[in-house]
């Protein structure tokens, strides 16, 4: 690799700057009238050494911990959470490529190689329309098959955020075989047989591009066939899945801040003639403004002391989950209020109120979902209860 394209690599500020927190929310709504990924905002996180962070120093990236890749995300977040999203999926996924003991040396580098070089993205390509998502179990329709000394890989995933964006899928499938098995397959997107479905209609995060990814008998090469076993085991790391559970709601919680912010400046310059001074003078708009600051700091409380517990290794996939589960619903009962108390002007499309609070409901749909939290929070505790009264 390019010793000087490192160096510049090297110096990329982890404070995101200011301006380009600008630019997207000026592409935002457009962005989401059209249902498109931004690529605009993509090609200036690639410009300003965004998208190789997470690799280390001598790949070309900066090693960021998860207080950086979280500070980051909630900072795109402010300007457009969709962006935010793709670019969450990037570091979380290269991270787990360089977590991972089973990827050969060979074809990890090139992966790398291609986010330093040509900005790249990735993803992996999980969910499918009859398993829905893996991290509730089953084996996945999506198969590779084998002909000769050729694999051949057939299958559709579903809300595959980033797709037309992405350069590399790394695709959740299994073996067509008597005993399948399960694995992961490296997939360059641009190879024939790939193509894009648009379906991704939905209420909010609609520049996210989480289309349908089909295969239909794409010729993989034997090296991109990885990690394959009979047990279905999720390739993802506990260290991983905690880091997930932290990174995403933070998001959510960064969309929050900006219904927050719309709303203190709506208040602030909306001067009823009837009243003559600002509403922002009324008790009842105060105590609204009040209850959302405490939403947002205990949001602040619970990412902290997720963070802390996971930079001391101390923090259970439990937990992490209920931190997850309580950061999403404290970010939308915050836009939810903030909606409640503006009327027609909350709930109009020429205002990004309306935008915030499709985009922050997003954030129930996101692994691990609310049941399963609690199913695993509640678990956990008789467990320990258990443990607790057999000693």
């Amino acid at each position: 690799m390019d010793g000087a394209l490192m160096a510049e690599k090297s110096t990329v500020s982890l404070d995101f700057p200011e301006d380009l927190i600008n630019r997207f929310a000026s592409r935002a709504a457009e962005s989401d009238r059209l249902g498109e990924i931004n690529f605009d905002n993509l090609a200036d996180l690639h410009k300003a050494g965004y998208l190789s962070l997470t690799l280390p120093p001598d790949q070309g990236g900066q090693s960021i911990t998860l207080r950086q890749i979280t500070t980051i995300i909630s900072q795109v977040a402010k300007g457009d959470p969709s962006t935010a999203l793709i670019l969450a999926m990037q570091y979380l996924q290269t991270i787990a490529i360089l977590l991972s003991e089973t990827w050969p040396d060979d074809v990890r580098n090139e992966v790398l190689d291609s986010i330093v070089t040509s900005g790249a993205l990735l993803n992996a390509l999980r969910v499918e329309p009859e398993l829905g998502t893996p991290a509730r179990g089953g084996i996945p329709a999506t198969r590779i098959r084998r002909k000769g000394d050729r694999y051949f890989l057939s299958g559709r995933k579903i809300f595959s955020t980033g797709s037309s964006a992405l350069h590399w899928g790394v695709v959740w499938g299994a073996t067509e075989e008597d005993t399948p098995r399960i694995g992961q397959i490296l997939v360059p997107l641009s190879l024939p047989g790939v193509r894009i479905e648009k379906s991704w209609h939905h209420l909010g995060m609609r520049a996210t591009g989480s289309d349908t990814i089909i295969f239909e008998n794409v010729e993989i090469p034997e090296r991109y066939l990885i990690n394959f076993h009979e047990n279905g085991k999720n390739p993802e790391t506990p260290l991983l899945a905690t880091w997930h559970t932290i990174v995403i709601p933070a998001l959510y919680n960064a969309i929050a801040h900006s219904a927050r912010d719309w709303l203190t400046d709506f208040l602030q310059q909306r001067v009823p003639t009837a009243l003559g001074r600002s509403l922002s003078t009324l008790p009842r708009f105060q105590t609204v403004l009040g209850e959302i600051d405490g939403l947002l700091l205990t949001n602040e409380a619970l990412l902290e002391l997720a963070l802390s517990k996971a930079e001391n290794q101390t923090i259970t996939l439990a937990e992490a989950g209920q931190v997850k589960r309580l950061v999403t619903e404290n970010a939308i009962a915050a836009v939810t209020r903030a909606v409640e108390v503006t009327g027609n002007p909350g709930l109009s499309q020429n205002n990004p109120l309306e935008r915030h609070y499709r985009n922050v409901l997003c954030g129930r749909i996101h692994t691990p979902q609310a049941d399963a939290v609690l199913e695993s929070a509640g678990r956990s505790a008789f467990a320990a209860s258990h443990e607790k009264s057999a000693t």
